[in-house]
């Protein structure tokens, strides 16, 4: 398989109980190599995270399904759905307790609206998000709500978070240093794009109740006034 075909990106969204994964048309051999490669290239985007995989017409056996659920699980990804327009793999998807197309809720249930920043997608969670919730998206992420200390935000575009912010953020996954993170107040160190790590906590206190803007210059964080009119 040619190393471009492998690095290319399968399409990702995001809904209640997790990630959407749709594979591409080529054999499952093939398909399944680039998708645990994509998941090895992004591991902190993908740990943790529960994902549906959206295989179209393809006839699997248990064995291959099994399989495929072992190999996510060895990466810390659970495979909670897979979504077929096959009945006999729908068949023994649910054999081995996995949820398929019939069962899995559609995304317009899911209570997260899709949105667009520039023409490029991302979600809209219109919640505070507690301790313990994960967020993970491939695209922009913005939160109406505040960000409590255990919540964490792993994305591969910006996030932009109208409330306080004391959890985790880490935008730019995919090593987009074009990433930024806008919110109302930062209370928090735990910040990175790409991977450039937050260390100062004297510049984050003397914003502290003010929006912030947080950017990449010269491969550090640089922290600034957020005029919410302007991205």
């Amino acid at each position: 398989m040619a190393d471009d075909k492998l690095k290319s990106p399968f399409p990702i969204k995001g809904f209640k109980e997790g990630l959407l994964v749709t594979l591409g048309d080529g054999s499952w051999e093939n398909e399944q190599k680039r998708l645990l490669f994509q998941i090895d290239e992004k591991s902190n985007f993908f740990k943790g995270a529960k994902i549906a995989i959206e295989i179209g017409d393809r006839e699997l056996h248990a064995g291959e399904i099994a399989r495929l659920r072992d190999l996510l699980f060895d990466r810390d990804v659970r495979l909670f759905a897979l979504m077929s327009n096959s009945p006999v793999t729908d068949v023994n998807a649910e054999s081995l307790g996995l949820k398929t197309r019939k069962s899995v809720l559609r995304t317009d249930d899911s209570g997260i609206q899709t949105a667009a920043i520039g023409g490029e997608r991302a979600i809209l969670l219109n919640r505070t998000l507690r301790s313990g919730t994960s967020i993970k998206y491939a695209g922009h992420v913005v939160v109406v709500g505040d960000m409590n200390p255990g919540a964490e935000i792993i994305s591969s575009g910006s996030v932009f978070i109208w409330g306080k912010v004391r959890g985790k953020i880490y935008a730019g996954i995919d090593g987009s240093e074009d990433a930024v993170i806008c919110a109302l107040d930062i209370n928090t160190t735990k910040l990175r794009i790409a991977n450039i790590k937050s260390t100062d906590n004297l510049i984050i206190q003397k914003l502290r109740k003010k929006p912030v803007k947080v950017k990449v210059i010269n491969n550090e964080l640089v922290y600034e006034f957020w005029d919410r009119k302007t991205r």
